[in-house]
């Protein structure tokens, strides 16, 4: 099994800026089976959506609304993968999950997520 433990989340002004970490746990042949990882989100009463994936080879995608905000990056050494926030807007006000998978978006291991709170 794998697990993802997100951290980082809290409270933070509107305009200020946070960092998320991933990090993954488990045996060697799981964790290198891993090749795509995303951060989504879920505000309450809304649907989760996707903010920021990435690929081994290092490929990114972001949703519209978080470029230029939002970086995904991944330490491949620690099995770690991170979404620093700036700018921060109350909209951005939701629970954040970490998820991964083989392949490019179909994420079938998650965390269990961390709550981010940006104040007016």
């Amino acid at each position: 099994q794998v697990q993802l433990v997100e951290s980082g989340g809290g409270l933070v002004q509107a305009g200020g800026s946070l960092r998320l970490s991933c990090a993954a746990s488990g045996s060697f042949f799981r964790l290198n089976r891993l090749n795509a990882w995303a951060w989504f989100r879920q505000a309450p009463g809304e649907q989760r959506e996707l903010v920021a994936a990435i690929t081994s080879g290092r490929s990114t995608n972001y949703a519209d609304s978080m470029k230029g905000r939002f970086t995904i990056s991944r330490d491949n050494a620690k099995n770690t993968v991170y979404l620093q926030m700036n700018s921060l807007k109350p909209e951005d006000t939701a629970v954040y999950y970490c998820a991964a998978g083989s392949v490019a978006g179909m994420y079938d291991v998650w965390g269990q997520g961390t709550q981010v709170t940006v104040s007016s």
